[in-house]
């Protein structure tokens, strides 16, 4: 036994997973309370989530060294469900999202969670990054007793003040040194510059009461009917796949990182599983963060003791720290939150914009607008798959060609070049001749191979023209999985195979590989 803990001590440095705990929840605090105010929930219920996704990720997950958290792209998905429904909605979407996640780490689905094409993300960051900044305006505003107005005079320009001070922290104190998280420095700095200089402004408890407690356990007050369902599903699925994506890719980077391999699929079970308690305990959900992830290692973390230990430390805080968290001045959560945006802002896709295909531009900025104007990241999302999927599908369909010949016997040799789908059928068929054509053709899908339905109705509606004309067609060259595809369709489609074709048949219930 006491050679054992000799090889845990070893193997394992304690002193640097514990501060690392530490600084990652330093970290974790001021973009928890920034980002549960900004869609509009009450300050714990941010730091609620950044305990819990912690704690269950710590200990659950499939990736030791990651922490999770309330992300922000996570958040401001559910921004537009809170504001029209509620918060108990936004519980309740995240009790789907969270089951989502799971199913797809037990039937291994991740993979197909990275089918979010590049432009949609781009579009989506872009996206968020400008919602995240345009709501920080808002606290410039103080209502009059009828209507919000813009600060003005002393007001303004104390806030103007304390906003610089807060974003030249941020911005300038990593240079110096990383050793402290910046962003915690610059809301100390601000907090105590204004407890001390009695300066008068707005505060985290004139926005919402804060009394630190445990999380407690209840259902979402909503109705358990279809219609909650139908409201609830966009955001949750968006929500999901969000989640996912950006916990896999951290995943993944640290995999690069610690030349060590995770488990994705217990990680995604993991995510669901988190935001499923977050549903059930008030937390506002989340996914894996990259930057706390990135300062986790750099200080030296590598286990799941140093996530533990950054969720604990938030509960502390939570538990002794609530008054101290009312003082904290909105401006410097507002500073905060703006370095957020710019950093979340994928400027790359400004620089490689003239190098990208027309139509990636164009999904890109359409899922930006739709973000901005409508702030519903989950329609913005799903209208950029949908749109990808149209374009992918256009271009594939463009990509079919057609080469006639004539055999030496006389027949008429059609070589099919490119996917036979529901997008390319119509041009499929355009390419015969069946009036003029020798009474034998062949079809050659050597270079093809027929996708989908659509494929098999469309040389069933060829060989029906050629029949009319007393005419006969083979197919050649088909991969097994296109003679599988005809042969369910038995009865719908008649038409002579090739031998050499059909003998390749028995090789792959064999167990081939193809």
């Amino acid at each position: 036994m006491r050679q054992t803990l000799l090889e845990f001590r070893n193997q394992i440095n304690l002193k640097n997973e514990l501060l690392a705990g530490i600084t990652v929840a330093m970290t974790m605090i001021p973009e928890s309370l920034s980002f549960a105010i900004l869609a509009g929930l009450s300050p714990l219920t941010g730091l609620y989530a950044a305990f819990l996704m912690g704690l269950v990720t710590a200990v659950l997950g499939g990736r030791p060294g990651m922490v999770s958290g309330g992300a922000g792209a996570t958040v401001v998905v559910l921004i537009a469900l809170a504001a029209s429904h509620g918060v108990e909605y936004l519980f309740a979407a995240l009790l789907l999202a969270g089951l989502l996640q799971f199913l797809v780490g037990v039937f291994k689905w991740g993979k197909f969670v990275r089918l979010i094409p590049q432009p949609v993300m781009y579009g989506f960051l872009n996206g968020l990054a400008i919602i995240i900044f345009v709501a920080q305006l808002e606290q410039f505003k103080v209502y009059d007793g009828t209507d919000y107005t813009w600060l003005q005079g002393h007001a303004l320009y104390v806030m103007l003040g304390l906003l610089a001070l807060t974003i030249g922290i941020v911005t300038l104190l990593p240079k110096w040194t990383k050793a402290i998280p910046a962003s915690l420095v610059a809301i100390v700095v601000v907090l105590a510059l204004v407890y001390f200089g009695g300066i008068e402004t707005k505060r985290v408890m004139d926005i919402a009461s804060i009394s630190g407690s445990l999380p407690q356990f209840q259902f979402p007050m909503v109705p358990f009917t279809w219609e909650t369902l139908k409201v609830i599903a966009p955001y949750a699925v968006v929500m999901a796949g969000v989640g996912l994506v950006e916990s896999l890719l951290t995943l993944n980077l640290v995999d690069e990182i610690t030349h060590t391999k995770g488990n994705s699929n217990r990680e995604a079970m993991a995510q669901g599983t988190a935001n499923v308690v977050n549903g059930f305990f008030g937390g506002m959900g989340g996914c894996a963060m990259i930057a706390q992830t990135f300062v986790n290692l750099n200080a030296g973390g590598r286990t799941r003791i140093s996530a533990v230990v950054g969720a604990l430390t938030i509960l502390l805080i939570i538990l002794v720290g609530a008054p101290v968290i009312g003082q904290i001045p909105m401006v410097a959560l507002v500073g905060v939150m703006m370095i957020v945006a710019i950093s979340t802002f994928e400027w790359a896709s400004l620089k490689i914009i003239r190098k990208m295909p027309k139509s990636d531009i164009f999904i890109g900025m359409t899922v930006a607008a739709i973000t901005v104007v409508f702030h519903n990241l989950a329609v913005a999302v799903l209208a950029g798959v949908v749109i990808s999927a149209l374009v992918f599908a256009w271009d594939n369909a463009q990509r079919l060609r057609v080469k006639k010949s004539k055999a030496a016997d006389g027949r008429d040799i059609y070589t099919i070049y490119g996917p036979l789908f529901f997008g390319s059928t119509t041009l499929f068929l355009e390419q015969f001749d069946w009036l003029n054509d020798a009474q034998e053709i062949v079809i050659d899908f050597k270079a093809s191979r027929l996708a989908d339905m659509s494929a098999i109705d469309a040389v069933h509606k060829l060989t029906e023209k050629y029949e009319k004309q007393h005419k006969v067609v083979t197919l050649r060259h088909l991969s097994p999985q296109c003679i599988q595809l005809l042969d369910k369709a038995a009865g719908i489609i008649n038409v002579h195979i090739e031998a050499e074709s059909a003998e390749t048949l028995p090789r792959e219930k064999e167990g081939s590989a193809h």
